[in-house]
């Protein structure tokens, strides 16, 4: 780390930077079905099937069957269950690279997890072994709101008790690190661990 760091705060994404998801399974049973690899998730992630779960507002069972209910005209019943059921309880890893980062980061700056999570977050994060990674976790079904909302942003800058001018952020989304920079933080938008090393830790770029 510099002595002087071009930020005060790291605020970081959890999905498909730190934890990634295994849907091996998944993708068997949608060739099985004869539809594409990724229809399942397609069709979960839509903001009309995903929003409603990532702010809070309704359970997992109720989400795997707003899954399942999209799935049916084209798989049945009984498969649009399972695929939605072997997307829901898929299994996932953490990135053991990214992880020693941060935990060298968060030595020396305030570190905010701020993800578009789900209601169980904190079980995941338990199970992951990540419960003590960051200073603070930022989760937008706890606080109703998620990214690119400018308000998750704002929040999570305030658990760090930095100005955002002072935030980098880090996300795989390029919408969610333009969303960053439009309020004045740093942004690197990741692909690869390779992204985050650099003379501070963290190479900033803005977005």
């Amino acid at each position: 780390m510099s002595p002087d760091p071009p930020y005060e705060a790291v605020l970081c994404d959890l999905d498909n930077v730190l934890r990634f998801y295994d849907v091996t399974h998944l993708a068997a049973l949608e060739r099985a079905a004869g539809l594409p690899e990724g229809t399942t998730e397609d069709i979960a992630y839509a903001p009309e099937v995903d929003l409603p779960l990532l702010l809070g507002r309704i359970s997992r069972e109720e989400w795997v069957e707003a899954i399942a209910r999209r799935l049916v005209g084209r798989a049945g019943k009984a498969k649009a269950q399972e695929l939605a059921r072997a997307l829901a309880d898929a299994p996932s890893r953490v990135d053991r690279a990214v992880v020693a980062l941060l935990r060298q980061i968060r030595a020396h700056v305030p570190l905010v997890l701020v993800t578009n999570a789900t209601p169980w977050l904190h079980e995941d994060l338990a199970a992951l072994g990540l419960t003590d990674l960051a200073h603070h976790v930022v989760s937008s079904a706890v606080e109703g709101v998620a990214k690119p909302d400018p308000a998750i942003y704002r929040i999570a800058a305030a658990r760090a008790g930095v100005p955002m001018g002072r935030c980098l952020f880090v996300d795989d989304s390029a919408e969610n690190v333009a969303a960053a920079v439009a309020l004045g933080m740093t942004g690197v938008c990741f692909r690869e661990p390779a992204d985050l090393h650099g003379p501070f830790g963290l190479i900033p770029q803005k977005a």
